[in-house]
C-alpha cells in the first residue's frame, strides 16, 4: 500500500485551487506551510489540509498513527469500508504525486501516480491528536483499487477530485459517494524506477 509520496505542490497553485474551490485560506498562512519533499515516508512530518473556522488551514502532522499496542506497527492505511467517518477529525494530504511499488526484491519497481489534468491532488485521511511524546498524526484511507491501480496493487488509497475537497471536509456528501476509487484514466502512472526483478 502507499506508505510514501511526494510534495511538490507550488504555494501559487495551492491558493489557486483553493481559491477556486472556494475553501479559502488563514491569512497567517504561508509557503511555509506547504514544505516540498521529494519522498514522504511513515513518521515523517508532513502537511494536511483540515477545517478551521470558515476556511481551510494547512497543519504539520506526523505520517501514521502511533502503534496501538506494543507489537502493533504505525498505522499509515487505514481501511475506509464499512466505517463511518462522521465522528473522525476529517483531512486531506495535498501531494504531487504517490507511489505504489512492485516485486519481490529489493529496490522494487517505483510507480509514481498522478491525477490527470490537475496540477495535484488530495488524498483523503483522518488525523488525530497528539497524545504523550507523540506530535499530532494523519492516515491515509483506503479503498478497493480502480482500473487505474489494479494492475499494481490489490488496495488503494482514496484519491479525491478537487470538487469532492469540501465534501470530505465538511462530509456534506455520503461517505460511500466520496471513499471509492476514481474511473479509469483519472490517474497517471509513471515507473521512476525498475526493480531488480
Amino acid at each position: 500500500m502507499c506508505n510514501a509520496y511526494e510534495q511538490h505542490v507550488k504555494w501559487v497553485e495551492y491558493c489557486k485551487m483553493m481559491q477556486a474551490l472556494e475553501l479559502g485560506i488563514p491569512t497567517q498562512q504561508s509557503e511555509l506551510d506547504l514544505p516540498e519533499s521529494d519522498d514522504i515516508r511513515i513518521n515523517d512530518m508532513a502537511p494536511v489540509m483540515r477545517a478551521t473556522g470558515n476556511s481551510v488551514e494547512l497543519v504539520s502532522m506526523n505520517f501514521s498513527f502511533p502503534p496501538s499496542g506494543p507489537k502493533g506497527g504505525p498505522v499509515f492505511n487505514f481501511r475506509s469500508e464499512g466505517r463511518s467517518f462522521a465522528n473522525s477529525n476529517r483531512c486531506l494530504i495535498p501531494t504531487s504525486g504517490f507511489f505504489e511499488f512492485t516485486g519481490k526484491k529489493y529496490p522494487k519497481t517505483k510507480h509514481r501516480f498522478t491525477l490527470n489534468g490537475q496540477p495535484f491532488l488530495a488524498i483523503a485521511g483522518i488525523w488525530r491528536e497528539g497524545q504523550g511524546n507523540h506530535p499530532a498524526s494523519f492516515t491515509m484511507l483506503t479503498t478497493s483499487p480502480g482500473p487505474d491501480i489494479a494492475p499494481y496493487h490489490d488496495r488503494q488509497i482514496v484519491v479525491l477530485r478537487p470538487v469532492d475537497w469540501s465534501a470530505w471536509i465538511n462530509l456534506s456528501k455520503p461517505e460511500a459517494e466520496l471513499l471509492k476509487p476514481l474511473p479509469a484514466g483519472s490517474l497517471d502512472e509513471e515507473t521512476v524506477r525498475q526493480g531488480s526483478d
